[in-house]
């Protein structure tokens, strides 16, 4: 697709397609992920969004009323990817009969919990056959709707109600599933990692490409969450600057099988420095637990190499 030029202000301007009002807590992530997902929905262009069960959709959802200005369908927390496919298939048969002119969008949200785990088989499938719809995953670490509990996005010995630190546990021990690569081997046409940096631009850029690319594309949106994390509510652009700058949360795109790093920090910035802007990992700034710092930076570091060997190759 040719990529429009961006204008912060002019896509700024943009209709709301999620209208304020809603109920989300301050500070959250999730709903900066949805509305700036839907400013790259180009003026006058038609969507349907789907949003599984979690936080999203409690909060901005109430029977009978929607804070989207689009079609919604709220869908059970296991089959955001199979209800979108659905519809789209359903859109293209009307097409065809000539019973619809307009052209529409197909574009489904849903929460890790959603996403990673619960709703992996459907969103596989979604993708595994060829739909032409976007899914985006607000990545917020946890089952935040429920009670924060650990999820498979949870990162290793981040504190949550079901993995608790204390004198018997060090958090969560098994490392953060890595989601992205998992839909990059579906051999889709686009997949892509992102969150809120500076002016938006990558979060736009991304977004445009994935709902305008022809075919299933996938998007990841680090997408912090004040409850779950423990941080103060101004602090959350700096906590997504600093993800990407500690290569916690790297910026990349996989278009047509090819890997791209977006962003390659000049100075790796140590990952304590993000850790300790939350209270989640508060635990590990005890003098005894320096080693499960350690433990984690390895991780990254691990798993920036790869990325980097995959962009170069």
């Amino acid at each position: 697709m040719e990529q429009s030029v961006f204008n912060f202000k002019e896509i700024q301007e943009r209709e709301e397609r999620l209208a304020p009002g809603h109920r989300m807590c301050a500070g959250c992530g999730g709903t900066i992920a949805v509305r700036n997902v839907l400013k790259a929905l180009h003026p006058g262009d038609k969507a349907v969004v789907g949003n599984a069960t979690g936080c999203l959709e409690v909060s901005t959802y109430t029977y009978p009323y929607t804070a989207y200005q689009d079609s919604y369908i709220h869908t059970a927390f296991e089959s955001a990817g199979a209800t979108l496919s659905g519809a789209e298939t359903a859109f293209k048969a009307l097409k065809k009969r000539g019973k619809i002119d307009e052209t529409y969008k197909f574009i489904t949200f849903g929460g890790d919990g959603g996403t990673y785990d619960i709703g992996l088989q459907s969103l596989s499938g979604a993708m595994e056959r060829g739909h032409d719809m976007v899914y985006v995953c607000y990545d917020n670490g946890a089952y935040m709707n429920t009670g924060i509990q650990r999820s498979s996005a949870t990162p290793m010995y981040a504190d949550t109600t079901t993995t608790p630190s204390g004198k018997c546990s060090n958090g969560k021990p098994q490392t953060r599933k890595d989601l992205a690569a998992i839909m990059a081997a579906h051999n889709i046409p686009y997949v892509a990692q992102t969150t809120f940096i500076s002016n938006f631009k990558d979060l736009y850029v991304k977004s445009e490409r994935a709902i305008y690319t022809p075919g299933p594309a996938f998007l990841n949106i680090l997408a912090p969450c004040p409850r779950g994390w423990r941080y103060d509510t101004p602090d959350l652009p700096e906590i997504c600057k600093l993800a990407v700058e500690t290569c916690y949360w790297p910026l990349f795109e996989v278009i047509e099988g090819k890997w791209i790093v977006n962003y390659r920090p000049k100075n790796k910035l140590p990952l304590e420095d993000f850790l300790v802007k939350q209270g989640r990992f508060k635990h590990l700034f005890k003098p005894e637990n320096q080693y499960l710092i350690e433990a984690f930076q390895e991780e990254v570091d691990r798993r920036w190499e790869e990325l980097l060997t995959r962009s170069d190759s």
